[in-house]
């Protein structure tokens, strides 16, 4: 590893017994280790040699897709492109981008007539369906190769100890299957001897427990302290409750070194109440089932490096032109590897900000921080929309609030939906009322609305805004 890479490559597992150090790497191993030879290289390349391959690589994909993709071939060719011609900026900006809808209109016309087979058999993946339109990707084991190598980048950027213990709370049908996924039930969970693939493939590795996210929060708490992991993988929103928890408890869990989070949107209160609880960090995921990782958080700092050896990523503002830093717009993604269902310039329905250069070194397009989804955003009656901010941990001091979730039902009405430890008085209400009625700049019809729970949406992911406005 390079000096700015930092401490040494964790003990890999050895084909040959006798010889434990160095190790002796068998075939499958060996792959892998090369794979990472080449990524822990590429990271430093400048951002203008990193774009000049990422085209070599588009001209691949989209001579492929211009020969076997009938959709594809009409969209190419009106930009401009052609097969035996240099790909240029002007001609990848002209190419319409491929939004949702589309995909769901175009049946198979969208999928490769001839998949070179050397990319393995493919298989449909599904999207999580949390922007209200799910779609599905047929995608082949080559583009889920450049999915494990990108994982395994993520454990090495957060310097994680594989010798020692994981705990994960997801949606474990997404890693088990349903048969599994019950067994990893509360309150006991489900444990292995290892971390998973790839990892346990090439490094020998501590153990992995796992429970599944819809255990109750008090007896994911129970759960954690008897694991007592270093390591605890989470979605955003469910680590935020795990956290205040363990605050209002005084619950410590004293292995505890490092959050890692994925599926939702990272915020600055999240990270600052894993400090306050346990005082870790918290490392980001930014994925999507459909194209892979997108962008992984720094190991230096908090903004994400776009994962550009697998993905373009562009951020685009509504003229369709590329935001520059400070900026934020919709994501745009291409992912560089999927030939048997190429995903030119699709509109992912996230937003991000675009960043500076990192200061680490790293020649990977910078993201400041990703938004969220465009159906996230809270519409005034002017027609303009933004980003529903408003200091959600100063929210839930108004009353005595367990859990919330609002809902713009219309241009001029606002749901807000609350779990509560007790009966919330008229002039709680009124304080909650002026309180966003302030931070959004506009005065909504405001209803309360009491559960006992807010249920989570597909693939177990949660919202603290939703819009219900058809735009």
């Amino acid at each position: 590893m390079t000096p700015a890479g930092r401490g040494a490559l964790p003990l890999i597992k050895s084909a040959i017994a006798e010889t434990v150090w160095p190790a002796m790497p068998g075939k499958g191993t060996s792959s892998w280790l090369a794979f990472q030879f080449q990524l822990e290289r590429s990271q430093w390349m400048s951002a203008e040699e990193i774009r000049e391959r990422q085209f070599r690589q588009l001209e691949s994909l989209l001579a492929h897709a211009e020969r076997t993709v009938p959709y594809h071939a009409q969209r190419l060719r009106a930009a401009g492109w052609r097969a035996n011609k240099k790909l240029t900026a002007e001609i990848w900006a002209g190419i319409p981008p491929l939004t949702r809808r589309q995909i769901l209109d175009s049946g198979t016309a969208l999928q490769s007539s001839a998949l070179p087979p050397s990319h393995g058999k493919p298989s449909f993946v599904q999207s999580s369906g949390s922007t209200g339109m799910p779609i599905k990707v047929l995608t082949t084991p080559l583009a889920g190769l450049f999915w494990n190598a990108f994982n395994l980048r993520d454990h090495l950027w957060a310097r994680r100890d594989f010798a020692k213990n994981l705990a994960i709370i997801r949606d474990v049908h997404f890693l088990l299957g349903d048969d599994a996924a019950t067994k990893a039930g509360a309150p006991h969970g489900l444990r292995r001897p290892h971390w998973g693939s790839p990892i346990n493939d090439i490094f020998a590795t501590g153990t992995s427990s796992l429970l599944h996210l819809k255990t109750d929060v008090a007896d994911q708490v129970a759960w954690l302290r008897r694991e007592n992991p270093h390591y605890l993988v989470s979605y955003p929103n469910n680590v935020k409750a795990i956290a205040r928890h363990c605050l209002e408890r005084g619950i410590k869990l004293p292995r505890l070194e490092q959050v890692s989070t994925l599926a939702e949107v990272m915020t600055p209160e999240i990270r600052r109440l894993c400090r306050e609880a346990w005082g870790v960090p918290v490392k980001d995921i930014y994925s999507a089932v459909e194209v892979g990782f997108i962008a992984l958080q720094c190991p230096d700092h908090e903004h994400y490096h776009v994962q550009a050896e697998g993905v373009m990523v562009e951020v685009l503002d509504e003229q369709d032109r590329p935001c520059q830093p400070g900026q934020s717009g919709r994501v745009v993604v291409t992912s560089l590897h999927n030939f048997a269902m190429p995903m030119i310039r699709y509109v992912s329905g996230d937003h991000a900000e675009v960043g500076e250069p990192c200061p680490c070194g790293r020649g990977l397009p910078v993201l400041r921080r990703v938004l969220g989804r465009t159906r996230n955003m809270l519409q005034l009656p002017s027609g303009k929309k933004v980003w529903p901010l408003f200091a959600p941990e100063r929210f839930v001091e108004l009353a005595d609030i367990v859990q919330f979730q609002l809902i713009q039902k219309s241009l001029q009405e606002l749901e807000v939906r609350l779990v509560t430890r007790r009966a919330v008085t008229a002039e709680e209400e009124r304080r909650m009322t002026a309180f966003l009625n302030d931070k959004f700049g506009h005065n909504f019809d405001t209803i309360f609305s009491y559960l006992a729970e807010i249920p989570r949406g597909p693939g177990g992911k949660y919202e603290e805004f939703k819009s219900e406005i058809v735009s």
